[in-house]
C-alpha cells in the first residue's frame, strides 16, 4: 500500500497562514524570505497580518497557499511520498514534493499563472457556482442545453458535489435549471471569475510560454494530474497537462478513484485547511486521512 501526498488550491488561504511555521522553524524562514525576494513584495506580512479581504486576492492567494504547502512539506522531516496530487493550484505543489519543479521556479510559475488568470477574468466577467445532490453526468447535461453563453463542469469535487463555471448569464441560467432539476443547491461563489473553463484561454496562452521555459526534472513517484485523472512521470507530459489545467475541469473524485486504485490507502493533506481530507473521505471511506497544517 502507498502513502499519498495531497494538496490544496484556491480558497484554503486564512488570516495568520503560515505564521507559527515561519516562527518556529529557521528553515521555514528562509524559504519565507526567499518568496518575499522572488515575487518582490513581502507575502508574508499579508498572510501573516493581513484581512481575509486582501487574502482574496488572486496575486496574493495563490502563492499563500502554494508556500505555506511547500514550505510545510520541505521542512517536514522524513516525508517520502508514493504518489502526489493536488486541486488545481495545488498541482503545483504537488510537483515541488515530487521534485518535478523546484522552489524557486514554482513559485515563479504560481505568481505568473495568478496574474494571467487576474487579466483573464477582467477580460471575460465571468464566474462560478457550486452544485450539490446532482449527478455529474445531469450536471453536464444541463450545462450543454444553455446556448449562447459559455458554462461548463469546473471541479468535481466528490459524489454529488461539483463546481461549474462561466459567464455570468451562463452560469446563472445553468443554477435555475439545476435547481429545477432537483439540485439541493446551486450556490453562485465569490470568485474573481470563470476558473477551468474556456475562458481562461487567455491566461492558458500565458502560462504555457511560462512553462515551456522552465526546466521540469524527473520525478521521485507519480503525479495524478487534474485534467484526465491519471498517474504520470513524464515531464514533457506533465508540462503540457500542467498547461493545459487552466480550461479542463479538475477530477479530482476521479483522482482519488485512481489513487486508491493504484495502491494509495493512507492520504496526507499538506497545506493549509482540511478540505481535501473531507472530500477524501466522501470518495474512498476506507482509506486513512490525516493533515500538516
Amino acid at each position: 500500500m502507498t502513502h499519498a501526498y495531497i494538496f490544496p488550491g484556491q480558497g484554503a488561504q486564512f488570516p495568520g497562514m503560515g505564521k507559527a511555521l515561519y516562527e518556529q522553524s529557521t528553515l521555514a524562514k528562509e524559504y519565507f524570505e526567499q518568496a518575499n525576494e522572488i515575487l518582490g513584495f513581502r507575502i508574508t506580512d499579508i498572510m501573516f497580518s493581513g484581512t481575509e479581504a486582501e487574502l482574496k486576492q488572486t496575486n496574493v492567494t495563490q502563492p499563500a497557499i502554494f508556500l505555506h504547502s511547500v514550505i510545510r512539506f520541505e521542512t517536514t522531516p522524513d516525508l517520502i511520498p508514493g504518489m502526489v496530487a493536488g486541486h488545481s493550484l495545488g498541482e503545483f505543489s504537488a510537483l515541488i514534493a515530487n521534485k518535478v519543479l523546484s522552489f524557486e521556479d514554482g513559485l515563479r510559475l504560481v505568481a505568473k499563472r495568478a496574474a494571467a488568470m487576474q487579466r483573464a477574468c477582467e477580460i471575460n466577467p465571468s464566474t462560478m457556482a457550486a452544485v450539490l445532490g446532482l449527478d455529474d453526468a445531469r450536471v453536464e447535461e444541463i450545462c450543454s442545453e444553455i446556448t449562447g453563453e459559455v458554462v461548463v463542469a469546473a471541479n468535481y469535487n466528490c459524489p454529488g458535489q461539483l463546481v461549474i463555471s462561466g459567464s455570468n448569464e451562463g452560469v446563472r441560467l445553468a443554477c435555475e435549471k439545476l435547481k429545477a432539476a432537483g439540485a439541493k443547491r446551486a450556490l453562485i461563489l465569490p470568485v474573481g471569475g470563470a476558473f477551468h473553463s474556456p475562458l481562461m484561454e487567455p491566461a492558458r496562452q500565458e502560462l504555457e510560454d511560462a512553462i515551456a521555459a522552465t526546466t521540469f526534472s524527473n520525478p521521485t513517484c507519480p503525479v495524478f494530474q487534474n485534467v484526465d485523472a491519471s498517474p504520470y512521470i513524464d515531464p514533457v507530459i506533465i508540462k503540457q497537462n500542467l498547461i493545459n489545467q487552466l480550461t479542463s475541469p479538475v477530477r479530482w473524485t476521479q483522482t482519488i478513484q485512481k489513487m486508491v486504485e493504484h495502491g494509495a490507502n493512507h492520504f496526507t493533506e499538506v497545506g493549509p485547511g482540511n478540505v481535501l481530507q473531507g472530500l477524501v473521505k466522501k470518495i474512498a471511506k476506507d482509506v486513512v486521512t490525516d493533515g500538516l497544517n
